[in-house]
């Protein structure tokens, strides 16, 4: 999947970041799909699910801002996802299925 450029808002429609695509870091990558059989594809897949809600992470921002994203992806799974940006690069930290909490969160505002 390609993202040639996008915007990254809220759900309020605020701009939060102007992003032109992804960076992978290996060591990320390779956690997202042993601990949580995660792959790149479907991260990606939930930045363009229309109804995902992305926060900003306020306790995990202390050396650079952080996002947490809650999306689907294309087969309907659930992620939760914490992702900063890097050089206008979406550079995803971890993701994994949605707890409850995240769930209830995303079924009450979709």
């Amino acid at each position: 999947m390609y993202m040639a450029h996008a915007t990254i808002t809220n759900k309020e429609g605020r701009v939060l970041q102007e992003v032109s695509g992804f960076e992978w870091d290996a060591g990320n990558r390779e956690k997202n799909l042993v601990k949580h059989n995660v792959t790149n594809e479907e991260c990606e897949e939930s930045f363009f699910d229309q109804k995902k809600i992305i926060m900003k992470d306020v306790p995990h921002s202390e050396s650079e801002e952080r996002y947490t994203l809650i999306g689907q992806t294309k087969q309907k799974r659930l992620l939760h996802i914490v992702f900063t940006v890097r050089n206008n690069r979406v550079r995803i930290i971890s993701a994994r299925n949605l707890n409850k909490k995240h769930y209830r969160l995303y079924e009450k505002e979709n």
